[in-house]
């Protein structure tokens, strides 16, 4: 038989058993042979048109229609940002007493147990704001915000290196080939973008080691890869090939999608396939987009005084480019939106290091904020400002390690109480001691805010029904407005 005979069979096969579920018997076949996702009942219709979301009554009433996650990607260092410990700055260059970090993981300071140093607070803190929050001087425009914002000081992760942590920032477990937080939010929910991605992806980068971001940090996991982050490009065309060709106009474009559109069909009715349903929306997407993105990107609309309040003129790559796209793209009803800022990973001189990373990312945050409020929509808007883990206490040279027992996280918009802190870790901010909140928390307390039960949005795969909280997440009651 030859490797073509091979396929054909197979596809006969296949063609065979999804007629057969249609006649006599068929209920009976389905209920064994039938896809698990078909089985459940949030399973993805077999439709074409727009994908509406597989929840059809909230649980909750809804507070917030989108988020946009600025992530400090490297891991942020809460004691050089905003979490002031003036015992750590009295014990600096002393050894770290053995009663925190006994038994406890270390990064790379594993081997240098029994000669771990303090290292205090690189920068001046000050109370900033009616609220009286302590904001790092390395962050003077966040610190003009901060009675619009909640500090969480109280984070902890699982995961001590920078791809399994931001794997479970993402997908709520460290284990590789869950959905993105994103991915869940576009099949609970669906997009309000029509000619947009429902989530979009940008990265900056600059002021610090510079570690990589695998694109499967907003992939869709087991789900249709129809609700997978899409990544835009900061510079040049955001999206490639969105231009035409030359010789290409609109309509000869529309005829040739038209042909592809009508073969996925075919293939679609012959084997029922979802990615073949996926297949469809996304080069009928593709097309929207071609006329879309230009729009998006050309920003000679924006007033000159938007402009330099982010600090940027656009399109130039920079994480204020960024924040400025970031609030074209909500206003356009993108769901999910995510900026990794590439450059918090400070081993070593993290006082110059973090001083140049935060003069990054500074400006372009608090216009997101500013701008986001004075067109009225915080109100409806949830920010979300944080790294994948903290850094050590103790010294390792001239910079900290990687942490996973306290860091620091903000939030502001639409159901979060302004100006407060909430939860603490120690006085060398080692760990958190009150109000402890696990990454889970936080993605309950998200999705509480679009008004969904965490423990309801659910995914049947090999078994088991699967959720962005996996097995843990408590909604931040206190946080709430």
């Amino acid at each position: 038989m030859t490797e073509f005979d091979g396929m054909l069979q197979h596809m006969l096969r296949r063609a065979f058993l999804s007629k057969a579920r249609f006649g006599l018997g068929g209920l009976a076949l389905s209920t064994l042979l039938c896809n698990e996702s078909l089985a459940s009942e949030q399973s993805v219709t077999h439709s074409i048109s727009a994908w509406t979301g597989v929840i059809k009554q909230l649980h909750f009433p809804q507070r917030v229609k989108r988020v946009i996650h600025l992530s400090m990607a490297g891991g942020a260092s809460h004691l050089e940002t905003f979490d002031y410990k003036p015992k750590l700055r009295e014990l600096d260059g002393q050894p770290m007493p053995k009663s925190y970090t006994e038994g406890q993981q270390i990064a790379q300071l594993q081997g240098q147990r029994d000669n771990l140093k303090c290292l205090g607070p690189q920068h001046e803190f000050a109370p900033r704001g009616q609220s009286g929050t302590m904001v790092s001087s390395i962050l003077p425009h966040i610190g003009t915000i901060v009675d619009d914002i909640c500090v969480i000081k109280s984070m902890h992760t699982e995961q001590i290196n920078h791809d399994p942590a931001h794997t479970l920032m993402n997908t709520g477990s460290g284990v590789p080939g869950r959905p993105s937080m994103g991915a869940w939010l576009q099949y609970g929910l669906g997009s309000e973008a029509d000619d947009l991605p429902g989530y979009v992806v940008m990265t900056s980068v600059g002021g610090g080691q510079s570690q990589p971001i695998a694109s499967r940090q907003w992939h869709s996991g087991f789900l249709p890869s129809r609700f997978q982050g899409v990544e835009f490009r900061s510079k040049g065309d955001p999206v490639l090939y969105v231009s035409n060709p030359r010789g290409v106009n609109q309509q000869r474009q529309r005829d040739v999608i038209d042909a592809v559109q009508a073969l996925n069909q075919i293939g679609n009715e012959t084997f029922e396939d979802p990615e073949m349903l996926t297949r469809i929306a996304q080069y009928e997407l593709a097309f929207k987009m071609q006329m879309s993105v230009p729009g998006l990107m050309d920003i000679s609309d924006e007033p000159q005084h938007v402009l330099d309040a982010y600090g940027t003129q656009g399109a130039d790559g920079s994480f204020a480019a960024n924040c400025l796209l970031a609030r074209r793209l909500a206003e356009r009803g993108v769901r999910f939106i995510q900026l990794y800022h590439r450059g918090w990973d400070h081993h070593g001189g993290i006082k110059s290091g973090s001083a140049t990373t935060a003069k990054l990312v500074d400006q372009g945050t608090a216009a997101l904020i500013k701008d986001l409020k004075q067109r009225g929509m915080l109100d409806d808007t949830l920010v979300i400002w944080g790294g994948e883990f903290g850094r050590t206490p103790m010294a390792q040279g001239s910079g900290r390690d990687h942490h996973i027992k306290g860091f620091s996280t903000w939030l502001a918009g639409g159901g979060i109480r302004p100006g407060t802190t909430y939860g603490n870790t120690d006085d060398l901010g080692y760990q958190a001691v009150e109000n402890p909140v696990h990454v889970n928390d936080l993605h309950a307390t998200l999705l509480y805010l679009f008004g969904i039960d965490h423990q309801r949005l659910t995914y049947r795969f090999q078994g088991r029904d699967f959720r962005l909280t996996d097995v843990g997440g408590h909604v931040l009651k206190s946080i709430l407005a």
